[in-house]
């Protein structure tokens, strides 16, 4: 079920990028496109930070702070306990971070922030292989 919080966060990224697939995806590729939003935020960001275009760095450093933010607020604390807590804390952590990387115009915590989201995102991105084996096995 989409919650009016996912599409909220989704609006972040689906205003310039993606308008097709969203009405048609799960919630868990919407999170996908999410995380990929954010990536590819990130990376125009660095290039922009790197090409000395202060504003511009400043517009996709903000872009992919709303969609992070909007990934955060997506969390449901209650079903997701500990989890979704250390996933909250990290959100929070790469949007400080996010900032930092404005302020002192510095691309390697651009690059620690996308690293952080790829490893949260590769982990994201087996669990639809994850469920169907174990729906194969709980059919035999």
């Amino acid at each position: 079920m989409v919650t009016p919080r996912m599409k909220n966060a989704l609006s972040q990224y689906n205003s310039v990028s993606v308008s097709t697939g969203i009405e048609d995806a799960t919630p868990h590729r919407l999170v996908q496109m999410l995380m990929e939003g954010a990536l590819d935020k990130i990376a125009a960001a660095k290039g922009h930070m790197v090409r000395s275009e202060p504003a511009e760095k400043g517009r996709f450093i903000s872009w992919a702070i709303s969609i992070i933010s909007g990934l955060h607020s997506s969390l449901d604390m209650e079903a997701g306990g500990e989890l979704s807590q250390n996933l909250a804390d990290l959100y929070d952590y790469m949007v400080r971070r996010l900032g930092e990387a404005s302020a002192k115009n510095d691309p390697a915590i651009l690059d620690e922030v996308s690293s952080l989201l790829l490893e949260v995102k590769s982990a994201w991105d087996v669990i639809p292989s994850q469920l169907e084996a174990e729906n194969r096995q709980a059919a035999t």
